[in-house]
């Protein structure tokens, strides 16, 4: 008999089937429903005594699905499962993971808490906003790098002149490790915030004439950074811009700016469903990184291995 259970959360649901399949195990069976006031309702239609159970949700909004991932988590230890994997695709309340002005939350730092307190014994998640959220954890967390899913891709782009470009300062280190990959230059857009989700002004450090530029992004909200960033860049001279980020929130009028903007394609994976499809967007799912980095940790075996 298996030694290992995957469950699903609703919203997470799609994936994990897809994580299920690519593993070979069938997904468990589990209860989910609501009271009439909206109290979420788990239950496992299944033992998990002894088993190793990994649960898959992503932590979008809204915030049931935390809450929900959480009642999942205490049902199991309950249960006397043998260990608690959270796999969250899409790691939730991210972007507040410092105090970067008085009074606000480290809301980052909170899930993490939230997480630990429900019983979780190993976190696997892909792509964080801010690699150091791993520190807020005092479990194993196994970090998959979403350039594994996009670099065979980008390799396929026939280009005389490929340059990286990072739609922001923070997110310099992802674009160096892509065009490192890829043995390509990287630019950077140097963008300034009024506030959130509003750009005040945007300048490119890089040269891009003539060349074939891929904006390299973890997460999309409203679309407005990306969709500026590769205004700027063709109005430098560039040949074509494609965007790529891993988790797809695409949050209000974010459909409609990409597909308005000067973008060829915008590459996005499967961590987060779309809810409209769209000619310019690609999904590249993330269900086999998952599944070969479960198998890698049920044989005890090393998941570093699946990075490039």
């Amino acid at each position: 008999m298996s030694s290992l259970k995957l469950f699903a959360g609703t919203n997470s649901h799609y994936l994990a089937e897809k994580i299920a399949a690519s593993y070979g195990e069938p997904l468990g069976q589990r209860t989910i429903k609501r009271f009439s006031d909206g109290e979420i309702y788990v239950s496992f239609d299944e033992s998990v005594r002894g088993k190793d159970v990994y649960i898959i949700q992503s932590t979008f909004p809204n915030a049931d699905n935390l809450m929900e991932l959480m009642l999942m988590v205490d049902a199991a230890r309950r249960a006397s499962a043998a260990e608690v994997a959270a796999i969250i695709p899409y790691f939730g309340y991210a972007r507040q993971d410092r105090k970067d002005k008085p009074r606000v939350p480290i809301a980052a730092k909170l899930v993490a808490n939230l997480l630990s307190a429900a019983g979780v014994d190993r976190l696997m998640t892909c792509d964080l906003h801010a690699g150091q959220i791993q520190g807020f954890f005092d479990f194993p967390v196994d970090h998959l790098d979403g350039a594994a899913i996009f670099i065979p891709y980008l390799r396929s782009i026939q280009s005389d002149k490929l340059i990286i470009a990072s739609p922001d300062v923070g997110g310099v280190k992802r674009a160096r490790e892509f065009a490192k990959h890829l043995k390509a230059e990287f630019v950077v857009c140097d963008k300034h915030r009024e506030r959130a989700n509003e750009i005040a002004s945007m300048q490119l450090i890089g040269n891009v004439e003539g060349a074939d530029v891929i904006l390299v992004d973890d997460l999309i909200d409203t679309g407005g950074t990306i969709t500026r960033a590769a205004e700027v860049i063709m109005n430098k001279g560039a040949k074509s811009v494609r965007a790529i980020c891993t988790h797809p929130i695409l949050s209000g009028s974010a459909y409609e700016n990409i597909e308005n903007s000067v973008l060829t394609e915008m590459l996005v994976t499967d961590t987060i469903p779309l809810r409209k499809e769209t000619s310019k967007i690609k999904v590249l799912t993330v269900a086999d990184l998952f599944a070969k980095a479960i198998y890698q940790i049920q044989n005890d075996a090393s998941v570093s291995s699946l990075f490039l």
